[in-house]
Parts: structure tokens; C-alpha cells; sequence
């Protein structure tokens, strides 16, 4: 390899230079040229604007793609330049999951057939955001990277240069002035003083030229915002189509769901009441739990009414009827032991248990469990 040891040497020295004027700046023994205030206040925007585009940008991503594995395999895709293979959203696998597990417990059940219809909209949904996924990273990721990227490394680049200009100028101007101190003692010195003078100018012209590049860049800032809140918009109108799309798949969903009328059926939060059933197919177990009501027989033209146990609420203040469906037998003397079909005055206390209501037959009076009444309007 070929070395121009001239350059490197020349290179060294300014390299030293330099750093020699910037250690006597920040320690005060050095004057600074100070740059004027139009481009100041363009580096401040050119800065604020960087610095705020990196947090978006780095937030959207985790946005997009919450798993930091995936982001980084993204990454090394980008700079391999290959083509990244499609990944299955979370909601896709979720249906896929779904539909498998409806092939094991049978298609033909309950159970089986709504994971199966659920499965098929949660892989519709991942698709939906498999597209906005795509969109966002293109309307919007792309030119937040392209300028980071892009525009900023140059703007940085130029801004280096600027610094190291202005470096030199300050050692020059340091230069002339000690020159001429020294000429000031002994005319010996003119000819340092006048090649310190040509240095000044060709740095300070140096200088003058990189500020005027340095600004014309900057200014282009405006130009980005301009550009980034066409990209917004494009990002908003990505993200109102996706929650809209999400929104239609779901309710779709739901009228898919009621058309399955016993895809509860079997639910511990349901309760059955099967209206006319004896009082011997209606006995509570031992030790007064509520029983299940589906455990009930109907009658072959009995309808079954499905209701929520808590749906069932006891009176705020008040009396009213109450006809019992179930025995019951009291637990202790604090409670009131039911047999199924009577009528019964019920009501509530501040304080009490949802679960339970004062009931009263005759001088007779105690608790009674609520899910063990229909109460009566």
C-alpha cells in the first residue's frame, strides 16, 4: 500500500491543532468564534427535529413489532439486502391454534364448531394487520429511516466540517495575534505576521463557504416537516382502516356466534330454570349449596329459560314475593329452610350478602339463598 507520508504528517499536525484549540476553548483560554444566530437556531431545530423522528421512529417499530427478536431479524434482513420471509401475526397463530384444537375435540360439538368459526375470523383479523403492519412500515417507517439515514448523516457531516473550519479559523486568528505581539518587540517578524495573515483569510473564507452549505442543508428541515406530516396522515388513515376492518370482522363474529343458541349450555355461570319440574327432582345436596340447575329434567314440552345467576337482584329497600324452586334445608338457626313451589316474603338489609335475602313465612324468619327463588313482580 502506497503512504503519502507528507499528507499523513500534515493531516497529524492539523489533527493536533485542533484539538489544542478546542481543549483552550472549554478551558477558557481560548477565544470562540461564535456562529450567528439564524444558524443557531436552524442546528437547534435541525437537533430537536433528529432527536424526536428517532423516539417516533423507535416507538413505532416497537408498535408494529412488539417482539425485539423479530425487530433485530428485521434488521439483519435490511442490511443483507434479502428479502424478508412473511411471518405469521400473533392472531393467525392464535386461529390456527384454535382450528386444530376444534379438530380434536370434535367439529360436530359445541365447543368445537365456535373455535372453529373463532379461529377463522382471529386469522382474518391477523391478515388485517399483517396489511397495516406492511402499509405503516412503507408510508410512514420508511421515510422516518430514509431521513435519519440519509438526510441527518449529511447534515452531521456538514456540521463536522463547519466545526473543524471554525477550528482552524480560531488557531489562525490565535496565530496572527501572537505574531504580532512578537512583531511588536522586533520587526524580524513581519514576514510571520503577513503569513499569518494569509492563513486567517483563507480559513476564514473556508469557514464562510462551509456555514453558507451547513445552512443551505439546515434550512431544507422545513422541507422534512412538510414531509413527515404527509407521512402522518398516511399512517393515521393506515390505522383508521385496520380498526375499522377489525371492528366489522368482530361484529360479524358475534352474529356467527348467535346463531349457535347452546353454545352455553353447560356454563357454570348459567343457571336453567325448567318451570313445572316436582319438588323431588328439585332438592338441594346437603349442607345448603345452590345446585346446578341444569340438573333439572324438563318435561318433554317444558321450555327451558336460560338466565344469569346474577342477573337475579335482591330488592334495595321494600318487600316483595318470592316462590321458591328449589328445597333448602337451613344450615343453622339463621337461616330458613325453603320447600319447593311455596311463596315466600323476601327482602334485603343494609350491609347483607348479595348472594342472600331475609325470607319470611309466618312468624317464621330467616336467611334464604337467591339463587333458589324466582322472584315475582
Amino acid at each position: 500500500m502506497d503512504f503519502n507520508v507528507k499528507k499523513l504528517a500534515s493531516d497529524a499536525g492539523l489533527f493536533f491543532t485542533r484539538a489544542v484549540q478546542y481543549t483552550e476553548e472549554k478551558l477558557g483560554q481560548a477565544e470562540k468564534t461564535e456562529l450567528d444566530a439564524h444558524l443557531e437556531n436552524l442546528i437547534a431545530k435541525a437537533d430537536c427535529t433528529k432527536n424526536w423522528t428517532e423516539k417516533i421512529f423507535r416507538q413505532t417499530e416497537i408498535l408494529l413489532q412488539p417482539n425485539p427478536s423479530a425487530r433485530i431479524e428485521e434488521f439483519l434482513y435490511e442490511k443483507l439486502d434479502k428479502k424478508m420471509p412473511i411471518r405469521i401475526t400473533n392472531a393467525e397463530l392464535l386461529g390456527q391454534y384454535m382450528q386444530d384444537a376444534a379438530k380434536e375435540f370434535g367439529p360436530s360439538t359445541p365447543y368445537g364448531s365456535t373455535l372453529i368459526t373463532v379461529g377463522e375470523y382471529q386469522k382474518r383479523i391477523g391478515a388485517v394487520e399483517r396489511e397495516f403492519i406492511q402499509a405503516s412500515a412503507l408510508g410512514f417507517l420508511n421515510p422516518l429511516r430514509n431521513f435519519l439515514e440519509g438526510d441527518w448523516r449529511t447534515i452531521s457531516k456538514e456540521r463536522r466540517l463547519l466545526e473543524n473550519f471554525r477550528l482552524d479559523l480560531d488557531s489562525c486568528k490565535a496565530r496572527l495575534k501572537k505574531a504580532k505581539q512578537a512583531e511588536a518587540k522586533a520587526a524580524l517578524w513581519s514576514e510571520e505576521v503577513e503569513k499569518a495573515e494569509q492563513e486567517l483569510r483563507v480559513a476564514q473564507t473556508d469557514f464562510d463557504r462551509q456555514s453558507e452549505v451547513t445552512r443551505l442543508l439546515l434550512e431544507g428541515i422545513s422541507s422534512t416537516h412538510v414531509n413527515h406530516l404527509r407521512c402522518l396522515h398516511e399512517f393515521v388513515q393506515a390505522q383508521v382502516a385496520y380498526f375499522a376492518q377489525c371492528a366489522v370482522h368482530m361484529q360479524d363474529l358475534q352474529k356467527e356466534l348467535s346463531r349457535f343458541p347452546n353454545a352455553f349450555v353447560g356454563n357454570p355461570s348459567m343457571s336453567t330454570i325448567v318451570p313445572g319440574s316436582s319438588p323431588q327432582s328439585t332438592t338441594a345436596p346437603p349442607g345448603g349449596s345452590p345446585p346446578s340447575r341444569t340438573s333439572a329434567s324438563p318435561g318433554p314440552l317444558d321450555p327451558v329459560v336460560t338466565l344469569k345467576i346474577g342477573e337475579v337482584k335482591p330488592p334495595a329497600t321494600g318487600t316483595r314475593k318470592a316462590k321458591v324452586l328449589y328445597d333448602y334445608d337451613a344450615a343453622d338457626t339463621s337461616e330458613l329452610s325453603l320447600l319447593a313451589d311455596e311463596l315466600i316474603t323476601v327482602y334485603t338489609v343494609p350491609g347483607m350478602d348479595p348472594d342472600w335475602l331475609i325470607g319470611e313465612r309466618g312468624n317464621q324468619k330467616g336467611k334464604v339463598p337467591v339463587t333458589y327463588l324466582e322472584l315475582l313482580s
